[in-house]
């Protein structure tokens, strides 16, 4: 074979292999669908990078920010709250007697990530300061460690002493996260609202795309948007089951919800009804789904497991006597996210115990898109999504 025709036949099959490994269905409503598929090959990418035990260089890649000095005007300081590294990005003062509105962040990730979401509140959230928490990654920490963590950077940043230090209003905290940050935020916030001794609380909570519950993985939005960018299906369980030390192995358990059979006594009806999506969800989320229950599976796993059943894992699970002293809240959800129906479920509870909730769902979001408003991975969802939070912070902080 000629040296240029073994080069043309090279040089197809590997465009063809490209785009193979690169072209995924989507749905019609998803704007911009290519460079969604370019983004998440390159993020599958990373992820087979990570499984196959490069995890230190994925990590310090994904968790790289923008320095300093890319916020004009406003110090940076990398210091720690109550023995938890955390970063505070602190404005310029308003002037003596003046107070600020402050905002605590817990970033996604899947508990196992850092992310740059953060910067997306830095630039615009209207001067104030901002904390993030740097709370312990799988794998060196597990449940409850990265709870622990952000709760105890949370409860210093709600001491007097603290909101003096940064001139920030005892009556306008906000706790915020996305996605893993969003569980640790709503778990935060539940724990906070019924602890007596804490003479501050959180004045609001904003929930992006938060994942609340790890019983029920055949949800409608789990099996709708399972091999829907930017969160599969499997990437999610996974993620579930590093964080609350289970084995890999079980994963398969999980996919048809035998590890919330119903032979497992500790899992009530009352604690079942707290996440029945055939109940909680409206018609238009459940289409033409049908719950998967099993009566039974694997023998004594819950017990083996009791973190499933945890609220400090699981925000989803809490009793009405909790929510109903959680703060006023925003959560948004995305149409194309398997964690849709978590985020709605939440809300639908809030409300249900007397909680003003603003509800805020994309009809072409997708799980990330947040995080995705410069250029180059820059999607117009992503844009109306920040302004929408950050709206809302602006007129309920």
């Amino acid at each position: 074979m000629k040296p240029r025709l073994l080069s043309l036949l090279l040089t197809v099959s590997l465009t063809l292999a490209l785009a193979y490994y690169i072209y995924i269905p989507l749905p019609d409503a998803i704007q911009q669908p290519w460079k969604l598929m370019m983004l998440n090959a390159y993020l599958r990418t990373a992820f087979h990078v990570f499984t196959f035990g490069f995890e230190g260089i994925l990590k310090e890649f994904l968790s790289s920010e923008s320095s300093a000095g890319a916020v004009p005007g406003v110090k940076v300081s990398d210091i720690t709250f109550a023995g938890i590294p955390v970063r505070v990005y602190e404005p310029p003062a308003g002037g003596e007697g003046h107070l600020r509105r402050g905002l605590m962040y817990f970033h996604g990730g899947g508990w196992a990530f850092g992310t740059t979401s953060e910067q997306m509140s830095i630039f615009k959230l209207h001067l104030n300061p901002l904390c993030v928490c740097r709370y312990r990654l799988y794998p060196d920490a597990h449940f409850p460690v990265p709870y622990l963590d952000c709760l105890a950077a949370a409860k210093h940043f709600l001491s007097p002493e603290v909101l003096a230090k940064y001139s920030i209003d005892p009556d306008r905290v906000a706790v915020a996260g996305d996605s893993a940050g969003g569980n640790l935020a709503a778990a935060v916030a539940q724990e906070i609202s019924v602890d007596d001794s804490m003479s501050v609380k959180f004045s609001v909570q904003a929930l992006i795309y938060p994942v609340l519950q790890a019983l029920d993985f055949n949800t409608p939005s789990y099996l709708q948007n399972q091999y829907i960018p930017l969160l599969y299906r499997t990437n999610m369980i996974q993620f579930w089951l590093q964080y609350l030390n289970i084995d890999l192995s079980l994963m398969p358990e999980f996919f048809v919800n035998n590890h919330s059979a119903l032979q497992h006594s500790s899992l009530t009806p009352e604690l079942r009804s707290r996440l029945d999506w055939n109940v909680l969800l409206t018609q238009k989320y459940k289409k033409n789904y049908n719950p998967v229950i099993v009566e039974k599976g694997s023998e004594g796993f819950l017990k083996k497991v009791p973190s499933l059943l945890d609220v400090r894992a699981v925000p989803l699970l809490a009793g009405p006597e909790v929510l109903a002293k959680c703060p006023r809240a925003y959560i948004l959800t995305c149409e194309h996210d398997v964690l849709r129906d978590d985020g709605l479920m939440y809300a639908r509870r809030l409300q249900d115990a007397g909680v003003a909730v603003t509800s805020d769902h994309y009809e072409d979001g997708f799980h990330g898109c947040f995080s995705l408003t410069s250029w180059p991975l820059e999607f117009d969802v992503g844009k109306r999504a920040l302004r929408s939070y950050l709206n809302w912070l602006q007129n309920n902080l």
